[in-house]
């Protein structure tokens, strides 16, 4: 566990703190957008670029690494060469899919339906 997530174990919070935790692991501005394209299945690291669009190679490293570390997101390194990454969700990061996809339907519906309209 990351030092991070440790603080909302070690102290007690109020009832918004666990929606503070879960938006800390799967904040930002790429980390859900991998996350749903790794719903489709394993991905190799230039499959995952092309699809999340205009990520950085830096960014999208790190944020790989950090879903890594937070256990929602597996690495598998093979051994040859050039060196070839694959990555999947692991069985906590399959959890998010209900939520990933409200996140997608909403953001259908609002965001994206209001952005259209404002044009």
């Amino acid at each position: 566990m990351t030092d991070k997530n440790q603080r909302f174990e070690n102290y007690d919070c109020s009832q918004g703190c666990p929606v503070e935790a879960a938006l800390e692991l799967i904040g930002g501005k790429w980390k859900g957008v991998i996350l749903f394209h790794l719903m489709e299945g394993t991905q190799r690291f230039g499959e995952l670029k092309k699809q999340v669009g205009t990520v950085t190679q830096r960014m999208l490293t790190k944020q790989l690494r950090e879903l890594e570390t937070d256990g929602l997101v597996s690495r598998k390194v093979f051994a040859v060469v050039p060196p070839h990454v694959e990555y999947s969700l692991t069985p906590k990061g399959e959890t998010l899919r209900p939520i990933i996809m409200a996140l997608r339907d909403w953001g259908a519906e609002h965001a994206v339906k209001e952005e259209a309209e404002a044009r």
